[in-house]
């Protein structure tokens, strides 16, 4: 598999502007995301996704109601998300213009070169995806794959535990959709398809269940 290999002079890649704009962007972000993404998150982790889906579980039992749970892993991920669709979702998250314009030049302006064994590529542009290793990339994706899932989950009603509202475990790419009735779940499956791929997203049907 050949990897990608950054060829961008320092000053437009810099590191501690992208702590700066991580710092500065983060809090807006955070109050977006809801309870149930423990991916990338301080204080978070996967015991407490794993915790949660399991309470999620006995709960359900000691109630005697159904559960129907499907887990979903997104395939290749980092290297699907639409610029386009995330500079708008930035814009709409009320995210600063200087910070957009930041996020904007870090990614449109982006060359890469593939290490070959006969050698490096020539320069070739890429059109999607955020930077593995980059401080701003695990936020915004976390803020993407929330809205993206929020749209799918739109027109299916609350899904309730003792009165409180649970719709899903997400951890980072990792996805885990609940309902009370299979055709419930296999219509927000369908939806989130539908919107998936309109953002670039595809699911990994290996991993799926």
């Amino acid at each position: 598999m050949h990897r990608p290999v950054h060829n961008q002079p320092y000053r437009t890649y810099n590191k501690d502007s992208s702590k700066n704009t991580r710092r500065r962007t983060e809090k807006k972000i955070e109050d977006v995301l809801g309870e149930d993404q423990f991916g990338f998150r301080r204080g978070k982790g996967t015991r407490d996704a794993i915790g949660m889906l399991r309470i999620i579980s006995e709960r359900t039992l000691e109630l005697d109601e159904e559960l129907c749970v499907c887990f979903i892993d997104w395939q290749k991920a980092f290297d699907r998300v639409n610029w386009t669709n995330l500079i708008q979702i930035l814009k709409g998250t009320g995210i600063d213009w200087r910070e957009r314009r930041f996020i904007s030049n870090l990614y449109m302006a982006q060359i890469v070169r593939v290490r070959l064994k006969r050698g490096e590529s020539r320069n070739v542009k890429t059109g999607r995806g955020v930077r593995q290793g980059c401080c701003l990339s695990p936020i915004q994706f976390n803020l993407y794959s929330e809205c993206l899932i929020k749209g799918a989950q739109e027109g299916f009603g609350d899904f309730r535990i003792g009165g409180q509202i649970i719709h899903t475990v997400k951890y980072a790419v990792d996805l885990v959709l609940l309902a009370k009735e299979e055709k419930v779940l296999q219509d927000i499956i369908d939806k989130l398809i539908e919107i998936g791929r309109c953002c670039g997203m595809e699911m990994s049907v290996e991993k799926k269940k």
